[in-house]
């Protein structure tokens, strides 16, 4: 199966697993999937992930989510930038999320961040989704 958009395959698995309370879940590896998964683990919204490699089949990555007195650490988590709508964002133009109580993931030239390091890094770029 084709996937057009794989970070809002990512995001659409993480919500649903979190809505079913499972403490961890299976995705499709890919190396953009791998750096947004970085940052979320960084950001401490994950407890993190492993690649998974068996043979015969294609890599994925076995997520484990986070949870805080049996709710989700993420409560909310939205695709921003869209195949059919791109959202890009200057350095002085980036988003501040819940007021920075959350974060963006932004795809810099730098490489994906969250939009507080890609302040630091004085870069801009595409906002891929926000997380709180």
């Amino acid at each position: 199966m084709a996937i057009n958009d794989p970070i809002g395959d990512l995001i659409t698995r993480i919500r649903n697993a979190q809505m079913r309370r499972h403490s961890s879940l299976s995705v499709p590896a890919s190396k953009l999937r791998g750096w947004v998964l970085d940052v979320l683990e960084t950001e401490g919204y994950i407890r993190g992930y492993s690649r998974v490699e068996q043979a015969g089949e294609k890599p994925s990555f076995d997520i484990e989510l986070k949870y805080f007195e049996g709710e989700p650490v993420i409560t909310k988590i939205k695709r921003v930038s869209k195949p059919g709508r791109r959202v890009y964002s200057s350095v002085g133009d980036l988003p501040s999320v819940r007021n920075g109580l959350g974060i963006s993931i932004v795809s810099t030239p730098k490489g994906v961040m969250s939009d507080n390091a890609a302040r630091d890094a004085n870069v801009g770029g595409e906002v891929l989704c926000e997380v709180y």
